[in-house]
């Protein structure tokens, strides 16, 4: 799963949390990453749909696309003589021809971006529901700023109160570790919030 998109709340990178600056503001930290994750068997229909897709659709497009090469390539060898007589054919000729051999060649690359992009659009409906949940977590407890957590400085240990990474889980109903509840309700002190969902172990993710 890719990393980063943007939520409907402020996300604003930076180094670490100052004095002056959660003197004035409300801070929060955030990482997407860590929900979608939770969803689950996400990884699982990850896995099922990637795999069909590599094996079925671009197995289907690699096996064209070198077809329409060869086929193409034949012709324009056959044909050399004639094409060199009219430039702009040969010019188109060598183009198409050069495009398809290029796309061949750097198949690993195109391939890996297609597998890419076709993962973000299984996750776009996960993505919107974190999104919207997470513009609902900052309204609600008035957090002024969202941070990356990854943009955290590692000499930094901002409260886990302050970790809407688990705010979001609780109020979209996945369910987390019972300590990471438990260090949650010690941090706000309170009792772990009522929408939580019973703590379980995570499946394994799958190889």
């Amino acid at each position: 799963m890719k990393k980063g998109f943007l939520f409907a709340a402020i996300l604003l990178v930076a180094l670490s949390f100052t004095n002056s600056a959660s003197a004035q503001t409300k801070i929060g930290y955030f990482d997407d990453q860590s929900v979608i994750a939770l969803f689950p068997g996400i990884q699982e229909k990850l896995d099922t749909v990637l795999k069909s897709y590599a094996q079925d659709t671009l197995q289907d497009e690699y096996n064209y696309t070198l077809k329409d090469y060869q086929v193409k390539d034949s012709i324009f060898k056959k044909d050399s003589a004639n094409l060199s007589k009219r430039p702009k054919a040969l010019e188109m000729a060598t183009s198409d021809l050069n495009k398809l051999k290029y796309k061949l060649i750097n198949w690993q690359q195109y391939q890996q971006q297609a597998m890419q992009q076709k993962e973000e659009t299984l996750l776009l409906p996960y993505r919107q529901k974190v999104a919207a949940a997470l513009s609902e977590v900052v309204a609600e407890n008035k957090y002024s700023l969202v941070l990356k957590a990854e943009s955290l400085s590692p000499y930094a240990q901002p409260s886990i109160a302050d970790n809407l990474t688990i705010r979001v889980a609780i109020k979209l109903k996945l369910t987390l570790p019972n300590e990471v509840l438990e260090a949650f309700k010690a941090a706000t002190g309170g009792a772990a919030p009522a929408t939580a969902a019973p703590a379980k172990a995570a499946p394994a993710k799958k190889g």
